[in-house]
């Protein structure tokens, strides 16, 4: 139900899967994987076709979850990103690539601890901007 919830976003052309592992505790998990999947810069790169990995890290980062970066790493889509604390030498044409589709996976490894979580939500379009600024309420 809430994969559907998430892809079904006014707007939404992409469903987005966000996979925190290497937590903490479990509430690092959840709230880093809730503050990735809604973060408007994170949604907006996956609209975009953007590999700027950095929004993931800014937003787990923003989430209060421990985070150990000298030891993170970043996956979008089945290609690393963000490699114990350094960036991947995977190209951005193929990061890229894996982000046009109907869903895309990105998953973060905290490097603090063993606890998961699964978060989903959806890519914020112009169509979505229209949809909400066009009209008063």
């Amino acid at each position: 139900l809430a994969r559907q919830l998430a892809r079904d976003g006014e707007g939404a052309n992409t469903l987005i899967e966000v996979v925190v592992g290497g937590a903490a505790s479990a509430e690092d998990a959840r709230i880093c994987a809730r503050t990735i999947s809604s973060s408007p810069l994170v949604k907006t790169m996956v609209t975009g076709r953007d590999p700027n990995w950095g929004r993931v890290l800014m937003a787990a980062g923003r989430s209060g979850a421990a985070i150990d970066l000298t030891a993170a790493s970043v996956w979008i889509g089945e290609h690393i990103a963000f490699d114990r604390g350094a960036p991947a030498s995977t190209s951005e044409a193929a990061i890229s690539a894996a982000m046009d589709a109907e869903e895309v996976a990105i998953r973060i490894d905290l490097a603090s601890g063993d606890a998961t979580a699964t978060a989903w939500g959806c890519d914020l379009t112009a169509e979505y901007v229209s949809i909400n600024a066009d009209y008063t309420t």
